[in-house]
């Protein structure tokens, strides 16, 4: 769309990193039920429009699968990457997914913000990529270190936003079949 602020997530662009939501996470991860609910609304609602998500879980032999309030919402072909690195770029099957997709534009999500996330959302722009970083679907293990995540992406270009704050941007208007469904998801 001819324009639009550049900061404005761009839906024919725009890919999903969903990093590390996983079973161990659950009990220690603030607000965690929270991001759960935010990180499917996206996952739907990236489905909804046919955009490309991606999945990663760190160390899956010890800290568990992807839950399962948000695996049962992941658009159907969903590559789920295994990694031992913080940050998903560099590692081999995110490489290929990432490649497969073509996005200049990725949303990111998932926990913990000041470690996996950071990593990831810093990678991304270190090759030129506009990325929007959810806060209402990530978090760790504290407030406080959510906040530091949050607040160094900001500082290096990232731009926060919230999981509904994306998805209607790149909606860019009402009507239709995609905003029902969307409109559906959010309430």
């Amino acid at each position: 769309m001819s324009g639009r602020h550049p900061a404005l997530a761009e839906r024919d662009d725009a890919g999903l990193v969903i990093v590390d939501v996983q079973e161990a996470f659950a009990p220690v991860i603030d607000a965690f039920d929270e991001v759960v609910a935010s990180c499917g609304l996206l996952a739907e609602g990236f489905g909804v429009m046919g955009r490309p998500v991606i999945v990663t879980e760190q160390y899956p032999k010890g800290l568990g699968h992807t839950v399962a309030a948000l695996a049962d919402r992941l658009p159907a072909g969903t590559p789920v990457i295994e990694k031992t690195r913080f940050s998903a770029c560099g590692v081999e099957g995110f490489e290929a997914a990432y490649d497969t997709a073509r996005c200049n534009t990725w949303v990111v999500c998932g926990v913990e913000t000041h470690v996996c996330v950071n990593q990831t959302v810093h990678d991304l722009l270190a090759r030129g990529a506009s990325v929007h970083v959810a806060a209402d679907a990530t978090s760790s293990r504290t407030a406080a270190n959510r906040r530091a995540g949050l607040d160094k992406a900001a500082r290096a270009g990232a731009h926060v936003t919230s999981a509904e704050m994306v998805l209607f941007e790149m909606l860019g208007q009402a009507g239709g079949p995609e905003f029902k469904a969307i409109s559906a998801l959010v309430k």
